[in-house]
């Protein structure tokens, strides 16, 4: 059973960075693409980032260009760099496992706020 444990979110101003990191066990992490969602108030989780275990990453169009994920499979760790960011990034954001079909593999963990002043 898949399990994670994301951190690094907080309060930032428009226009800064934040470096979320999501540590997973339960599985044989560098087998599994890994993925980053997030889910504003009143919204639907959305899947923002991907990263397939052969380091292949893929972007929503919300993030391209200034969101960045990234794996380290040694340390059972994948990131997301965000940079640029605006009020609309505002959000929990959560990550997992994911299938070929981009679906969720395990439970949610608690997620990491971010939240994004203007």
């Amino acid at each position: 059973q898949v399990q994670v444990s994301e951190s690094g979110g907080g309060l930032v101003q428009a226009g800064g960075s934040l470096r979320l990191s999501c540590v997973v066990s339960g599985i044989i992490f560098r087998f599994n693409a890994m993925g980053w969602y997030r889910q504003a108030p009143g919204k639907q989780r959305e899947l923002v980032a991907v990263i397939t275990n052969g380091g292949r990453t893929n972007y929503a169009d919300s993030v391209k260009g200034r969101f960045s994920i990234s794996r380290d499979n040694a340390k059972n760790t994948v990131y997301l760099q965000m940079n640029s960011l605006n009020s609309e990034d505002t959000a929990v954001y959560y990550c997992n496992a994911i299938n070929p079909a981009l679906q969720p593999l395990g439970s949610w963990g608690q997620g990491t706020q971010v939240t994004v002043s203007s």
